[in-house]
């Protein structure tokens, strides 16, 4: 797409939708219909059934372009569906490098789904990128990375990643997620494919799953098109219809998880009882200049580990918020609270885990758009006990 010259707030508020021809209405309507009207055999309106597309999802996969500054956008069923399509580009004998620090899920659809038909899979430290260069080999087709890392919030540099992807003919495909389109824009900095759970940040209220692929290559949307219509792995028109209503208030929300979880990083990292902080806004961090260089604030995700890292102790701090719930899933406008190693990362065997500094005793919060004062009290009276 074209340089948008507008702000992000009201690129975000406009994006992929314009009022409603037929009525007027200012939101997209939601086109709750399976299939549709053809005058003749082979002639229709743009659409003839709604696995293939539905007017609501195109407004949405319109908007998602947009606001990764990308060409075509795709809507998936989940964020593990868009991924399933990306991967189908590969052939048996083809290889994927990916970060050693990434989404239990993604983890799992990689070794327990495509690896059995031939897809190898090397995970390395994307910290250092000799570890890339050197895992490179002529099957290699595919370089995946999560920036910030779910959970460590470990950074990857996108541009130097994309130049060495690049001299080598490999497609990047940078998921998205903890960042947002509004705090990183991978496409812009050289990635060849951008991915999104939107079920997080993008939709924003914990009330929808959805998934988000986005592109510039025409070859390759269509390609990934392909998949996503043979394979049927497409969001219906409500959970659309609750993305786009998302997107509208994305800069405003993550405005104020940034602050909040700037807020809550200090004070855990002052805290007595805690041994260790990951957020990727401190300026001792390994990934702070590169998160500075291609991010536009520090986002609301804050993993800390206790000085008592006993499985007794960690359970009482996840068992003893108030305000905090002790759930999956994360970009809310409510604070969450996650124990990785027994539930998004579980599916990672523990020696993995460990060795990628995933350690059983580590808390991940998803940091709200609740009064910061009022987060910090109850995760001191938890922690406390």
């Amino acid at each position: 797409m074209s340089e948008n010259t507008h702000g992000i707030g009201t690129l975000y508020i406009h994006a992929g939708t314009e009022p409603d021809p037929a009525t007027g209405a200012i939101m997209t309507p939601i086109y709750q219909t399976s299939t549709y009207a053809q005058p003749a055999p082979g002639v229709n309106k743009g659409y003839e059934y709604s696995r293939s597309g539905n007017p609501t999802r195109a407004a949405l996969e319109k908007a998602l372009a947009e606001i990764e500054y990308g060409n075509y956008g795709l809507a998936f069923a989940s964020g593990l569906a868009a991924e399933d399509a990306i991967i189908r580009l590969l052939s048996p004998g083809d290889e994927v490098i990916a970060a050693n620090d990434m989404y239990g899920g993604t983890y799992r659809l990689f070794t327990k789904v495509f690896a059995k038909y031939g897809i190898v899979f090397h995970f390395v430290d994307f910290q250092n990128l000799e570890n890339i260069e050197n895992a490179i080999t002529d099957k290699t087709k595919l370089i995946w990375s999560e920036t910030p890392t779910n959970p460590l919030l470990n950074i990857t540099d996108i541009e130097k990643v994309a130049a060495i992807a690049n001299k080598h003919n490999i497609l990047l495909c940078v998921d998205n997620t903890f960042a947002s389109p509004y705090l990183q824009n991978p496409l812009k900095l050289g990635a060849d494919i951008v991915v999104h759970s939107a079920t997080k940040y993008l939709g924003g209220h914990s009330d929808v799953v959805l998934g988000a692929v986005v592109v510039n290559d025409k070859e390759l949307n269509d390609k990934i098109q392909f998949y996503q219509n043979a394979s049927g792995g497409v969001p219906g028109p409500q959970d659309c219809f609750l993305v786009l209503r998302g997107i509208k208030t994305l800069h405003l929300r993550m405005q104020r998880h940034c602050e909040n979880g700037e807020k809550i990083a200090h004070f855990l990292r002052q805290h007595p009882k805690v041994s260790k902080v990951h957020w990727c806004g401190f300026e001792d961090h390994s990934g702070y200049e590169i998160a500075k260089k291609q991010m536009r604030g520090f986002g609301g995700m804050v993993s800390f580990e206790l000085k008592n890292d006993s499985w007794e102790e960690v359970k009482r701090v996840l068992s003893s918020t108030k305000l905090i719930t002790l759930a999956e899933s994360l970009g809310g406008v409510e604070s969450l609270m996650n124990h990785p190693a027994t539930m998004t990362h579980a599916s990672i065997p523990r020696e993995e885990r460990i060795k990628n500094g995933l350690n059983d005793g580590l808390i991940r919060l998803s940091i709200g758009i609740e009064d910061a004062e009022d987060l910090i009290k109850d995760l001191d009276q938890a922690i406390n006990g």
